[in-house]
């Protein structure tokens, strides 16, 4: 059983800035580095929300420019997680 009362939880939001909105490229990019924390990580536009370890469910999102999306981070790690997310995030046009 996991002990969440000692986890940490970050929420961190980005503009998607991107002429083609959020495409395969950053959407890998974004899983593999999540894939690399413990922490449980999200990814939320709109009513959607979804595992950012996971490619398909990134682009599930049909994320366009304009998008708001959500990062949520939760665990031991998260707010490393958050921190490297979001410097992919910078990396392809998305503002916080």
């Amino acid at each position: 059983m996991k002990d969440f009362a000692a986890a940490s939880e970050v929420e961190r939001v980005f503009t998607v800035r991107e002429e083609i909105g959020l495409h395969a490229r950053p959407a890998v990019r974004l899983a593999q580095a999540a894939q690399e924390f413990s922490a449980e990580i999200s990814l939320g536009c709109g009513n959607q929300l979804v595992d950012a370890k996971s490619v398909l469910d990134i682009l599930s999102l049909s994320a366009v420019k304009g998008a708001v999306l959500t990062l949520r981070a939760r665990g031991a790690d998260a707010g490393e997680a958050a921190e490297r997310l979001g410097e992919i995030f910078a990396d392809f046009g998305a503002e916080e």
